[in-house]
């Protein structure tokens, strides 16, 4: 039987990553992993730089094509990477 302050362990994690402002980084760390993951191994080879300010991911593409050809894909990859950590996360793409 549970009590009126019972509460399940992933609503308490969530509590304690919002009380404790972790979750902007644990974001950030998520999308580093899902990076490799998402888009290969061959454009992650060529990405010297990812970073998570102010819900705007940083990229550094070292390749000139590639970033040409990622530049087009932006709202593709912030869907990609929005629709895998589960919410809005990433609000644009910046490639550099």
């Amino acid at each position: 039987m549970k009590k009126k302050n019972d509460i399940s362990l992933q609503e308490a994690m969530q509590d304690m990553l919002r009380e404790y402002r972790l979750e902007p980084r644990l974001n950030e760390t998520r999308v580093k992993m899902l990076w490799e993951k998402m888009m290969g191994k061959t454009i992650s080879t060529y990405t010297s730089n990812i970073q998570v300010r102010k819900n705007i991911l940083y990229l550094t593409i070292l390749s000139a094509p590639l970033k040409h050809e990622l530049s087009f894909g932006k709202d593709k990859i912030k869907s990609l990477l929005n629709d895998a950590i589960g919410e809005e996360y990433i609000k644009d793409v910046v490639i550099r």
